[in-house]
């Protein structure tokens, strides 16, 4: 009985040092969830185009973004340009004027064409540049969006192959784990 008693305190003993001992603190830090953060990046984005993907820290888009409005913009001015020029051109010409340098060379359905040609232009390229503008705003709350997203190991997405067991060959397929 003496051995048991003696037994039984020192396993007792021991189990309390082993769950101090096995005792983990989480080592994971998470970062709080700021559910402003997507509205706060596509204002910042509709005030200055490039601000939201600087405030979400992708500079690598301002460029892209600045690039397309910017080719919007070149397009729609060098379009509306020729346009005018067309333009006042067929207008002289119905006043009555011959001095124009395409006398001889365009007729008036030429010019009408030409006319029609860049002012359809000028639009799209407004439209592109108001694509690239919404388009700028869209993307920066989507990535502020996607900042928040929890990825761990707790859900996981990989190529996997295996034996099939029924015939031994081999399969390939996608695996999706989840954890919890």
């Amino acid at each position: 009985m003496i051995v048991f008693l003696l037994l039984g305190i020192h396993s007792s003993y021991s189990q309390v040092q082993i769950e101090e001992f096995n005792s983990k603190t989480d080592s994971i830090q998470y970062k709080p969830i700021d559910p402003l953060a997507p509205s706060k990046a596509a204002f910042y984005s509709a005030i200055l185009p490039g601000l939201g993907q600087a405030y979400n820290k992708k500079y690598w888009k301002i460029p892209i973004v600045y690039g397309g409005i910017a080719i919007g913009y070149y397009f729609y001015n060098q379009n509306n340009k020729n346009y005018k020029e067309f333009r006042n051109i067929y207008k002289r010409r119905l006043e009555g004027y011959t001095d124009d340098e395409y006398f001889g060379i365009y007729s008036n359905n030429v010019l009408i064409n030409a006319q029609r040609t860049y002012q359809r232009n000028r639009d799209i390229s407004l439209v592109v540049m108001l694509g690239f503008y919404v388009l700028n705003i869209i993307d920066a709350n989507v990535d502020a969006h996607l900042l928040q997203f929890n990825v761990n190991d707790n859900l996981s997405v990989r190529p996997d192959i295996y034996q099939n067991d029924f015939n031994n060959k081999h399969n390939v397929g996608i695996v999706l784990n989840f954890k919890f």
